[in-house]
């Protein structure tokens, strides 16, 4: 044995231990000669065996680099030297990490029922390879997606803790196993078994929103959630001031879930949407024969429907003033007589009204009952609209957008930039309710696409935010009108009462009445 020959083949067990793989030594037509693991033992069964890439590097004279003949995923390299080719690979360590990462696949039905959530392998792009609920069912349907913490996780080589991608309030864990793939797994079932379970209490009582439903950071948005949370401690009617589709019922139905009524009916109607005819055997009630066309056995009306619960009565402005007369009494005496009865029923019953006109302005022009709207009005209620509070705009979207990928199925991340700046400068005349309207209409033209972008927009907000063309002068005019309407509104919320709203707006009093004089308000 030539002395070349002899020093190769003693050095393959260290070339072998050192790689975490096989060490091979083939001659010049690449069969092999030895072939050893990493510890040193040698693999009798691949003794001849011809290997192709050695036999490459023999004929090229130089080193090559390609993939194991013995393992999937396995690189290897070869040598010439003289007569021999040495090759080395990382079989052993692709092997046992393959054999890892079947495990875990293997392991996810387990991992997921103890997690309570699902529970899934990914690569090393993030990429989901299998996933698993917790009744050990395979969920084929987000398989081949990127997650962008998976992917975050894989880039930083360290666990990365976050919220799931479609369970509001429900954690997940991204942890990676190398450099090659890694795992995870989320509470998702232990949340969704509470919400559904609140959601059952909810489905009794008719009112599914708490505060925490309530998103935005805003001084206004927590001053609201500060004075309701408020009244839900007491018994008092509530009136809630706000635009349309800033929120009122979401408001009404989170201080009735807060208060000692929880468990009672909530009971919600809206006094423009009943024909003037039908309003007051929808409020009383009626026997049987009180009219014609009386259900058989007659009807309880709203306020007995709502009986130890809270009533909330939404576009109250809309009321008939003949009708307002005959709530009053019924507040007052707290009982109601159906239509055609002489019997009287006790009431223990809160009411919560609503309007997005001003109520002080129909007193005075005789359209709405003074008295009425004292009585209703014992706490107000301010929710401001979503052009004064651009703020939270943000976090109402990116909040849509995790509910969307539930009802949609999507697997949405986010919003670019250039798209949310185009929705925070719009005006949103319909608030709230527009907003999210905006955010369902992008998920049904968005495809396949991860993140929202300024083409998935609906045309009106592209337009407009096109055909802006503000200049210096004219952004100064519309800051001075801008704040004009704030301290305006401000006056309003604090009864004209100007210590009391220049600290609503922390300006000082000197400077509340110098901007009340320069902008003409009327006090």
């Amino acid at each position: 044995m030539d002395k070349i020959l002899t020093i190769l083949l003693d050095a393959l067990p260290t070339v072998a231990r050192v790689t975490s793989g096989y060490a091979a030594l083939t001659d010049k037509n690449g069969e092999r000669i030895k072939t050893v693991d990493s510890s040193g033992r040698e693999i009798e069964e691949l003794k001849g065996v011809c290997y192709d890439l050695a036999k490459q590097t023999a004929d090229e004279q130089q080193t090559v680099y390609g993939m194991s003949q013995l393992e999937i995923g396995a690189e290897t390299w070869c040598i010439p030297i003289g007569d021999y080719v040495l090759c080395c690979s990382n079989v052993e360590r692709v092997r046992y990490s393959n054999s890892l990462k079947k495990s875990l696949i293997d392991a996810l039905p387990f991992i997921a029922r103890v997690a309570g959530g699902e529970a899934v392998v990914f690569d090393g792009e993030g990429k989901r390879l299998a996933s698993v609920n917790s009744n050990g069912e395979v969920n084929t349907k987000f398989l081949g997606t990127i997650s962008k913490d998976a992917n975050e996780a894989m880039k930083k080589q360290k666990p990365i803790i976050g919220e799931s991608n479609y369970i509001s309030g429900a954690s997940a864990v991204r942890i990676p196993m190398g450099v090659n793939f890694g795992f995870g797994f989320n509470n998702e079932d232990h949340v969704l078994k509470n919400q559904n379970l609140l959601n059952e209490v909810k489905k009794y009582q008719n009112a599914k929103y708490n505060f925490s439903d309530i998103i935005g950071n805003s001084n206004e948005i927590k001053r609201a959630k500060e004075v309701c949370k408020i009244a839900a401690q007491s018994s008092s009617n509530v009136l809630i001031f706000g635009e349309t589709g800033t929120g009122k019922e979401v408001f009404s139905q989170s201080i009735h879930n807060a208060s000692d009524r929880f468990s009672k009916p909530f009971v919600a109607i809206n006094c423009a949407a009943i024909p003037q005819n039908l309003m007051e055997s929808n409020f009383f009630g009626y026997e049987e024969g009180a009219f014609t066309g009386a259900k058989k056995g007659g009807a309880p009306g709203v306020f007995e429907q709502a009986n130890g619960g809270t009533l909330f009565l939404d576009e109250i402005s809309e009321m008939h003033l003949d009708l307002q007369s005959k709530i009053l009494r019924v507040l007052q005496e707290r009982e109601v007589t159906r239509i055609g009865s002489s019997k009287t029923v006790k009431l223990d019953i809160r009411v919560i009204s609503a309007s997005n006109k001003d109520l002080e302005a129909l007193v005075k022009e005789g359209k709405f009952r003074q008295d009425l709207y004292y009585r209703l009005n014992v706490l107000d209620v301010h929710l401001p609209p979503l052009r004064y509070i651009k703020e939270d705009i943000p976090l109402m979207v990116n909040d849509t957008i995790k509910n969307m990928n539930m009802i949609f199925g999507k697997f949405v991340e986010g919003i670019d930039e250039e798209a949310m700046s185009i929705i925070v400068s719009y005006n949103w005349p319909g608030n709230v309710r527009e907003l999210i309207n905006c955010i369902e209409k992008t998920f049904n033209v968005i495809g396949n696409d991860k993140i929202i972008k300024v083409e998935h927009l609906p045309r009106k907000l592209k337009e407009g935010y096109s055909s802006q063309e503000v200049n210096e002068n004219g952004l100064d005019d519309m800051l001075k009108d801008y704040e004009k309407e704030i301290i305006e509104k401000a006056l309003k919320i604090n009864n004209g009462i100007k210590t009391k709203t220049s600290e609503y707006l922390k300006i000082s009093t000197t400077s509340l009445w110098r901007k009340i004089k320069q902008y003409g308000i009327e006090e």
